[in-house]
């Protein structure tokens, strides 16, 4: 199961210490978008905004890995100023492997965010990626997340359970 544990767990891509993260050398961050930048669905507001103006004037280099489509995923990384790959495929690692080419990043100092162990972290576990899980900004989502999310939380406990 340790192919699904996230390096890190944390609540907000808000409670990131970014500054840390550039001081050990980590120079481009993969996100996923929905449920771990903003609601499923919903624009770039005015806080995800600013935090992506903050990063980027800090020298990191940025792009969205979203499985969504291109439509809803260029529309979203026009607002944040970002680079992005739409119908990604996650947790393939060719996705992965993409967004680094496109960052001209290696595993060494890239970081993946995400907020789905069974795509997100885990496809980023496998390409050998720093990963770290948020929690999902929405408890309302698609019938098949819901049920994901319940294996997730078997995942989880035994996560916890090592610590």
């Amino acid at each position: 199961m340790k192919i699904f544990y996230p390096k890190e767990e944390i609540s907000s891509v808000y409670d990131i210490n970014y500054k840390e993260l550039y001081n050990k050398g980590i120079r481009a961050l993969i996100y996923d978008i929905d449920n771990t930048l903003v609601k499923h669905g919903a624009k770039a507001d005015e806080h995800i905004v600013e935090l992506f103006y903050i990063i980027h004037n800090m020298g990191f280099k940025t792009i969205l890995l979203s499985n969504n489509t291109k439509e809803r995923v260029e529309s979203f990384a026009n607002e944040v100023g970002s680079d992005y790959i739409a119908k990604a495929g996650k947790p393939g690692k060719k996705a992965y492997v993409s967004a680094m080419e496109k960052l001209g990043s290696g595993k060494e100092d890239t970081i993946f965010i995400g907020d789905q162990l069974f795509t997100d972290i885990y496809g980023a576990n496998r390409v050998g990626l720093y990963s770290i899980l948020v929690k999902p900004i929405d408890k309302k989502e698609e019938i098949q997340i819901v049920f994901k999310r319940k294996l997730e939380a078997v995942v989880l406990f035994f996560y916890h359970m090592r610590k």
